[in-house]
């Protein structure tokens, strides 16, 4: 895919890997849609990102909002590619410490944000891309985003691992699925890598996770996972893949 003048659409774009793969589009020339909730700093980041980006509020668990989001990207141009960051964990055991069963509440948003969203993003971009003509054989791209969890999940991730496992599950069929559309579909499962949501944990607590990265042994950069979204998106030939982004890391079981 030519990234220099298409259009692209990233979910979580206000912050961390989202964020980063905006920026690193926006240097390859592309004009891009930062999707991310209403009380987001979206809009503000957009402004500063120049005239090739643009805000556009959208919740990725909601049919309506997330497809005015997408229809707002694509006054930018016709839609050639989705990059999907928005999720979030929370920490479920099967058993609290006195034997009751774990929360269904903290599981069923979990599953519903990164899982449900994932496919809902999946299905609402693939729509938009496959009403416009291929260019090179190819109509769009879709990114998505699972974790390490998917494959080692720790201890208190059974809700995050169920759902990112979930989203690997999906690449493939998705590559399959929307084949005859062109549009290629692949997953990025990053390890641990240094946003502002593991920017709040304590220094000692930092030091350890990167510590436990085998090669290089330091927490990975969103800039990192951009430049691997970008590699895929540039690349042709690369669909139905999940690729691990996490320096050698095997998950502990806690």
């Amino acid at each position: 895919m030519q990234v220099n003048g298409s259009v692209f659409a990233i979910t979580g774009g206000a912050s961390g890997l989202g964020l980063a793969t905006a920026k690193r589009l926006l240097d390859g020339g592309a004009k891009v849609a930062l999707i991310d909730l209403p009380n987001s700093d979206g809009e503000t980041l957009a402004k500063e990102l120049g005239d090739n980006a643009l805000f556009a509020a959208g919740d990725v668990t909601d049919e309506v909002s997330f497809g005015d989001a997408l229809d707002a990207a694509e006054t930018l141009g016709p839609l050639r590619g989705l990059v999907h960051c928005a999720g979030s964990g929370r920490r479920v055991r099967i058993l609290d410490k006195e034997g009751n069963p774990g929360s269904l509440a903290d599981y069923e948003f979990v599953i519903k944000l990164n899982l449900i969203g994932s496919f809902n993003a999946l299905r609402l971009a693939a729509a938009r891309m496959a009403k416009h003509e291929a260019i090179d054989g190819e109509r769009g791209a879709i990114i998505m985003t699972a974790s390490v969890a998917a494959f080692e999940g720790q201890i208190g991730q059974i809700n995050y691992s169920a759902a990112k496992a979930g989203v690997v599950g999906m690449t493939i069929t998705g590559a399959r699925d929307l084949a005859s559309k062109n549009i290629r579909v692949c997953t990025i499962a990053p390890g641990i890598v240094d946003t502002p949501l593991l920017g709040r944990l304590r220094e000692d607590i930092r030091d350890g996770l990167a510590a436990s990265v085998p090669n290089p042994s330091r927490l990975g950069l969103p800039e990192e996972y951009a430049h691997l979204a970008l590699s895929i998106l540039e690349n042709g030939y690369l669909n139905g893949e999940t690729i691990r982004l996490d320096g050698a890391l095997r998950m502990a079981p806690r």
